[in-house]
């Protein structure tokens, strides 16, 4: 049975919550009462028989003694250690501070409400990071933004300039007096749309995005309530997929149920083509490795690739996630990795080997991904372009690419470990990595705002003056 350290604060707390004394416990499980009293203050491991009476005495299941709801505090203590002990201090000139990840479990038990304390902080540090990558991601790629700055500006620049001539002419003819105030009504009007269109827009930068912007938009939150799992689509014989998404509450515009009509029908062959059951039994045995699977059952790579990310979630295990592109760059669907800063708009390097893959169709790319992060994590990373639709000559080809992303624990023992290893950050404002010859500007993570290499001023940094981290 699983156990930690903690198990002892737990028999100490259960026995005192049932008003029985140590010395009575440890005489009815027959040791010492200064053996339980080590116990009981995580200095000695509890056995499996100990544990088993300890539990009977006290009427409770050995269970409510092992790890329970401190699982996930530990955890953010660990990813909070984790950060301090790989960055140190932000003045170079301290020595570095380094947490005893090995005592974690100790302090836990001993000081738990501090533990908690932490933890709710790292828990917050880390949902703040996930804004601020939003908003970059916004703020730098976003196409409607600048469209709806310039109708804020033009809407102002109007009121503007109709009431200095308001205000300069004493002997405006009454007439156009009245064309001019109608004009200040109907641009003010405007301009306080054009806001408030532009606070919801923005507004909906948080990690569930109610306040969606767009049909593909719509979609993705969709599918994301649902798991990323259509569970109709695995139902053998004919499927209304119409009827399906007329139902579907939530996806409200008629572009958005269009759009859902398309995925939908995609997935739906998948489906097929890869049924439920063989598919996650040959997923059992080759792991997530779509080169096996994809040999396994005759399908192309690009539709391993969407089957293993739409496949119903397992509780406690990590899901991949899935990036789509056409020949323009522009993401067409995303289903993002818990842990992996996923653009929404493109030109940022986690998207590197995706884009890689639209320059050789037809050529399977693998690549590690360790992220730059205050907690970096790794991925595998599989990409894969091929033409959509029959070839023609009055026509270029249609490229799609398709990247899936799989974290690292998910990854088969077996696999191979000579791929190519890449450092990747949101993008490049808010990348902590400065050793990168691709960034294209300076971070304002930099210590003290100071350019990407050792406190060369901003005005002279060139990019690409560091080297690509492979």
């Amino acid at each position: 049975m699983p156990r930690t350290a903690l198990t002892g604060t737990r028999i100490r707390a259960r026995r005192t919550a049932s008003g029985m004394r140590q010395a009575d416990l440890a005489r009815l499980v027959g040791v010492s009462p200064s053996y339980l009293n080590l116990i009981e203050h995580n200095r000695r491991n509890v056995g499996d028989d100990l544990l088993e009476k300890l539990a009977k005495v006290m009427g409770i299941a050995p269970e409510a003694l092992l790890e329970g709801g401190e699982g996930e505090v530990m955890e953010a203590v660990r990813s909070a250690a984790a950060w301090a002990g790989g960055r140190g201090g932000d003045d170079a000139s301290q020595p570095l501070q380094v947490p005893e990840l090995e005592r974690v479990e100790e302090f836990l038990g001993r000081f738990p409400g501090w533990a908690w304390v932490l933890a709710g902080m790292q828990r917050r540090v880390e949902e703040l990071e996930r804004v601020v990558e939003q908003l970059s991601d916004r703020m730098t790629h976003d196409p409607y933004l600048p469209a709806a700055l310039h109708e804020i500006v033009s809407a102002v620049t109007s009121v503007q300039s109709t009431a200095a001539i308001l205000a300069d002419g004493d002997d405006v003819d009454p007439e156009w007096q009245r064309k001019f105030h109608a004009n200040i009504l109907a641009d003010s009007a405007r301009l306080a749309d054009g806001a408030e269109a532009l606070v919801s827009y923005l507004d909906a930068s948080n990690a569930r995005e109610t306040g969606l912007a767009a049909p593909q938009e719509e979609i993705e939150s969709w599918l994301a309530g649902r798991g990323w799992h259509v569970a109709e689509l695995e139902a053998p014989g004919p499927l209304d997929l119409e009827a399906l998404v007329d139902a579907q509450i939530e996806i409200a515009s008629d572009a958005a149920r269009s759009l859902a009509l398309r995925w939908l029908r995609r997935f739906r062959a998948d489906a097929q083509a890869l049924p439920l059951g063989p598919f996650t039994e040959a997923l059992a045995d080759a792991g997530p490795d779509p080169e096996r699977l994809a040999a396994r059952f005759g399908a192309p790579l690009d539709r391993v690739f969407r089957r293993l990310a739409m496949l119903p979630t397992v509780t406690g295990t990590p899901q991949p996630g899935l990036v789509l592109c056409d020949g323009s760059g522009t993401l067409t669907f995303r289903r993002p990795v818990e842990g992996f800063a996923l653009p929404r708009f493109g030109g940022a390097c986690p998207l590197w080997p995706l884009y890689q893959a639209m320059l050789r169709p037809s050529l399977p790319i693998r690549t590690e991904l360790i992220t730059a992060a205050r907690v970096a994590q790794r991925f595998d990373a599989f990409a894969f372009a091929s033409v959509v639709g029959p070839a023609r000559f009055d026509m270029p080809p249609v490229i799609e690419a398709a990247m899936l992303l799989v974290p690292a624990s998910l990854r088969a023992p077996d696999a191979a470990r000579d791929r190519p290893v890449l450092h990747v950050g949101p993008s490049c404002r808010i990348c902590p990595e400065p050793r990168c010859m691709a960034r294209r500007e300076p971070s304002i993570l930099a210590r003290g705002g100071q350019g990407p290499e050792t406190g060369d001023d901003p005005g002279a940094w060139e990019p690409g003056e560091s080297g690509l981290r492979f």
